[in-house]
């Protein structure tokens, strides 16, 4: 009986423990919403590691990159990393295969090369703390997005992203055309 009791307490922290980084995923992507208030791509020279560019400021990519920060996981240096150790997984995907610490992170396409060699891609129902992939209509450029716990009629979780006008919440996740899934706490 001691051993059952001790197994469900093992197990019960784990879940305990994935829940919390859940929650403070989620919530370091919403910490942007009001904060990131300017859609802006441009190449920024940033420190390394843990680099950054204006909070004020930002991409798609950077609601990803700030949201994983809070959990403790630096993108800008894994991502680095990783282009590093296996530069042929990050071979052709934008108009230059270098290293550069000050964008490599910031791109969908390489943080969808990493998220995908690390085994984090899934199918099926789209939960809290999921990272989605779209294309955007009319422009077939790369968009990135973080599932919120706060979820529409349907029982679908909302989006904290920036597309344009700074970090938002919004329900958009079937507003533009799906390529990528990934669930990296489960």
């Amino acid at each position: 009986m001691r051993i059952l009791v001790t197994l469900f307490l093992l197990v019960a922290l784990s879940f305990a423990k994935i829940n919390t980084e859940i929650v403070t995923l989620i919530k370091s992507a919403r910490a942007q919403v009001g904060v990131t208030t300017t859609y802006d791509p441009s190449y920024v020279r940033i420190k390394y590691p843990m680099g950054d560019i204006s909070k004020s400021r930002g991409v798609c990519t950077d609601v990803i990159v700030r949201a994983f920060r809070g959990v403790g996981i630096d993108l800008q240096k894994e991502i680095y990393l990783d282009k590093k150790a296996n530069p042929k997984r990050y071979k052709g995907l934008y108009y230059t295969d270098r290293l550069d610490p000050n964008i490599d992170h910031r791109r969908v396409k390489n943080l969808q090369a990493y998220f995908e060699a690390k085994g984090y891609r899934v199918k099926g129902k789209f939960l809290p703390g999921d990272i989605v992939v779209w294309k955007l209509p009319g422009s077939n450029l790369d968009h990135i997005g973080l599932c919120s716990n706060k979820l529409n009629r349907d029982g679908e979780p909302l989006i904290i992203h920036n597309v344009g006008a700074g970090a938002k919440e919004e329900d958009v996740l079937r507003e533009y055309k799906i390529v990528d899934h990934f669930r990296i706490f489960k």
